[in-house]
């Protein structure tokens, strides 16, 4: 393809809630850019930017996805972002790469949970923002009554451009409020009429506040307004385009993706008012060495930088590493220093994205997004770099994982062949860790949700040939005791041959100097010889990891050899190890032995709406609430709860605020379990 400058770059993000149409807005506009052929269809499961086996399966995105269009002289670039709130990873990626967002949602005359949460995540980061009503041809579709639902939320932000012509409340057309003229849809694109004269004084009322907004971003555009009390087309352009920069405006336009009604109105729109690469906001960035920190902004003359956004991993066909280019130009054959890792990579070959094609390209320059293959030591989010100019991007700034599992192989002998197969996963997707738990000895996985893990589960067998199988987590119990009790350990062997001997008398109580174990030794008189004392010791550091309950770990025991016994010949430092065991199973049977559970700090955000169905709800977890402040509008409740009981919050929360409540925890300390959990608990482990 023709060299493209950045003036002429729009890079944009498809996103909203999953199901509202995303993927169909994309065939679209690839098909009116006349990048396709064909408009397909993800029911016919012939998308471009669907295209792995499980998308196909699922009929939705759980990838991010790229490709590119051209529209009037302008390269398109077009991240299709999935919905669900599993894959919010993929979200946070595409939104680091480009410098505009389009939001579809459906036609049904509300606001959903996925719609909100993208525009609030748009407005907080000042991303610019076009607002696609999509499904204005379904029997229930109500294009009016969805706009007001969305101005019901954020008020004069939504902007209408496009006044909507309604035929039996259906919208068919429309009336551009800058240009004054009006289109209906047709078959594939859009026919010019006259403006309907029962229309007339309705789009006089938009132009009047589409002007006075317009007359708001800037003094110069205020100026102009109050000595004329208008703004010319030009002047409202600008004004418009201001606005949606400043996250003060977002327009609302209408169509079906389908039928391809709205969609050349939607790419006119995003290539006079979005920002260019050259206007999108600069970013953050600091030295490799640290000597200087600040703000860069698209600049082709500068040396070359790029930040990768998304890793795909393929065992057949490699590593494909998709970046954005911020300064400079990336050339197949440079070598480039990777600021992320340290090392240098060369670039084999530069390529631009048609979902799942990849087209070779000489270079990418400034404002642009490509990928590049075969590179050994770089993931998502590390900053590729000219080795003279060494810099570093900030880091995508992922979601913690709020839901483990335990995760096996289905086969026995096939382990490594499943962690391997994750790794690799993990290239792809740094939303979940697997890892083992240093306290249950298990193998787990830490994730978003349900569906994220069954995903990756089912992506490791279509990629891998193995299976692994998902479970419910062990939980790191631990016991103690609460009183101080003694007890004699005997240990005597004489069944021919040579004999064993030793006796020990040890004091258990609660209250361990580092808070684990502490072994005393106070034995005068040499009643247990001094070779012995480390044999003692040993035995009890054996003892402790099973307790007397349970089997749980034992912490907190100070032990404190008081006396003890030993014969001459027969004593040896086995029998000295099995006395300290039996002396430890005796006396903490009778010293109050408790359980101890994990304890965890949470930070749950909420809307207000949803705070008592969350305060109500962490009492049944046995939880107890410290604190709420607001926090960004929303309520962030402080609270503790045993991670036994908050181990499907994730979904259970999910559940609870339609998707809007998000949370985080963090190990706090162990504290007893009440007496009858306790009992459940003993059970469960006598059970397995």
């Amino acid at each position: 393809m023709d060299m493209i400058y950045a003036e002429k770059i729009r890079n944009i993000a498809i996103i909203g809630h999953g199901g509202e149409g995303k993927t169909s807005l994309a065939e679209a506009i690839l098909f009116n850019g006349k990048t396709i052929d064909r408009l397909g269809k993800v029911t016919d499961k012939n998308t471009v930017m669907d295209f792995d086996d499980q998308e196909l399966s699922r009929g939705c995105s759980i990838s991010l996805a790229c490709a590119y269009t051209n529209w009037e002289g302008y390269k398109i670039n077009i991240i299709d972002v999935p919905g669900f709130f599993d894959f919010e990873g993929e979200f946070e990626s595409a939104l680091r790469a480009v410098g505009a967002a389009v939001l579809v949602a459906d036609a049904s005359g509300s606001v959903s949970v996925g719609a909100e949460k993208a525009i609030n995540y748009c407005l907080k980061n000042k991303i610019p923002l076009i607002l696609f009503i999509n499904g204005i041809d379904k029997e229930n579709a109500d294009y009016v009554q969805t706009v007001e639902a969305f101005r019901k939320l954020y008020g004069k932000k939504i902007a209408t451009v496009h006044a909507p012509i309604l035929i039996d409340n259906k919208m068919k057309g429309y009336v551009s409020v800058i240009s004054g003229k009006a289109f209906k849809f047709m078959n594939g694109g859009r026919e010019e009429i006259p403006v309907p004269q029962d229309m007339h004084d309705e789009l006089a009322l938009f132009k009047e506040e589409l002007t006075e907004a317009a007359a708001e971003t800037s003094e110069d555009l205020l100026d102009k307004f109050f000595a004329n009390n208008w703004l010319s087309n030009e002047d409202l352009i600008v004004g418009v385009k201001r606005g949606v920069a400043n996250g003060d405006t977002i327009p609302v336009l209408g169509g079906s993706a389908t039928q391809n009604h709205g969609v050349i109105n939607l790419l006119n729109e995003i290539v006079a008012i979005m920002p260019s690469p050259y206007e999108r906001k600069p970013v953050h960035y600091e030295a490799v060495d640290g000597s200087r920190e600040g703000l860069i902004a698209c600049d082709e003359e500068k040396p070359f930088s790029a930040q990768v956004f998304k890793t795909v991993a393929d065992p057949f066909v490699g590593k494909l590493n998709m970046l954005r280019v911020f300064t400079g130009v990336l050339k197949s054959g440079m070598t480039v220093y990777n600021a992320t890792t340290g090392e240098k990579e060369r670039i084999n070959n530069v390529y631009i994205m048609k979902g799942k094609k990849q087209e070779a390209v000489n270079e990418l320059r400034a404002g642009d997004i490509g990928a590049v293959n075969k590179l050994n030591a770089t993931n998502t989010g590390d900053t590729l770099c000219d080795d003279s100019h060494r810099i570093k991007f900030d880091a995508i700034p992922f979601k913690k994982p709020v839901l483990t599992m335990a995760i096996t192989a289905a086969k026995s002998g096939e382990e490594d062949k499943v962690f391997q197969g994750l790794n690799r996963l993990a290239e792809e997707d740094l939303t979940f860790k697997v890892e083992k738990d240093k306290e249950t000895g298990e193998m787990v996985i830490r994730g978003q949700g349900e569906t994220q893990l069954d995903v990756l589960c089912k992506a490791l067998k279509a990629k891998f040939g193995c299976e692994a199988v998902l479970s419910d987590p062990k939980v790191a119990f631990k016991e103690t005791i609460s009183a101080k009790a003694q007890a004699e350990g005997k240990h005597k062997k004489q069944t021919g041959g040579a004999g064993q001997f030793g006796v020990v008398n040890i004091t258990f109580e609660p209250g361990a100097a580092d808070g684990y174990f502490e072994f005393v030794d106070a034995v005068v008189g040499g009643a247990v010889p001094k070779q012995f004392i480390p044999s003692v010791e040993k035995g009890l550091r054996e003892a402790i990891q099973k307790g007397v309950l349970a089997g749980y770990p034992m912490v907190n025991l100070k032990c404190t050899l008081t006396d003890g016994k030993y014969h001459p010949v027969d004593s040896k430092e086995v029998a000295f190890i099995s006395a300290a065991k039996l002396a430890y199973e005796e006396a903490c049977k009778n010293a109050k032995p408790v359980i101890l559970e994990p304890v965890y700090s949470y930070k749950i955000t909420v809307p207000d709406s949803y705070t008592g169905d969350v305060l109500g709800d962490m009492n049944k977890r046995r939880g107890r609430i410290l604190g709420m402040e607001v926090v960004d509008g929303l309520q962030e409740i402080s609270a503790e709860a045993p991670l036994i009981e908050m181990l499907k919050y994730a979904t259970d929360l999910r559940s609870m605020t339609q998707g809007r409540g998000a949370f985080s925890g963090e190990f706090l300390r162990y504290e007893e379990v009440p007496y009858g959990e306790q009992e459940k608990i003993i059970a469960d482990a006598k059970n397995n």
